[in-house]
């Protein structure tokens, strides 16, 4: 054996390193990638090629429309997915958080039953709530509303404020 060689080999000693700049750059090296946020639906509603338009406004809202050509028309999922038909010939008119707000607030729509909770269910598109009901929303159901329609709520307030 030569002097100086171990009967190790390659990699038997401990390459010399800066350990204070490789504990500083550790998460630059091995953390976890940030993952991407990927839009969230907010609206999902579909044309048909006779001008109908069938939204899905919750998880397994299955709407179908037979249009003036004899075709079925189906729409899926709500705020969770989009499934639908592929006939070819209809519009997808789905809103995401990546969307103005501009477009957002006069698509997307809110469920009320009135301000006493007695009338029957209607829809109101965010822009069409009016100020004290928006409020009140934004007061009562941030903790069982979905983060992103939240936010487009508070970005309502903001826009109003701003207007």
């Amino acid at each position: 054996m030569a002097t100086g060689q171990t009967h190790g080999g390659k990699g038997s000693s401990t390459r010399p390193t800066d350990k204070k700049k490789y504990e500083d750059n550790y998460d630059a090296i091995f953390g976890k990638k940030k993952k991407e946020e990927k839009p969230k639906i907010l609206s999902s509603r579909m044309r048909t090629p006779d001008g109908t338009i069938l939204e899905s406004k919750h998880r397994h809202d299955y709407v179908t429309h037979t249009d003036a050509n004899g075709k079925e028309y189906m729409l899926d999922g709500g705020r969770d997915y989009v499934r639908c038909s592929a006939n070819g010939d209809e519009e997808l008119l789905t809103v995401t958080s990546d969307d103005s707000h501009s477009v957002i607030r006069e698509v997307v729509k809110w469920g009320t039953y009135g301000k006493d909770g007695d009338e029957p269910l209607r829809y109101v598109t965010i822009a069409g709530l009016n100020p004290y009901h928006l409020r009140a929303i934004l007061d009562t159901h941030q903790k069982r509303m979905r983060p992103a329609l939240y936010k487009v709520m508070q970005d309502e307030v903001k826009y109003r404020d701003e207007s």
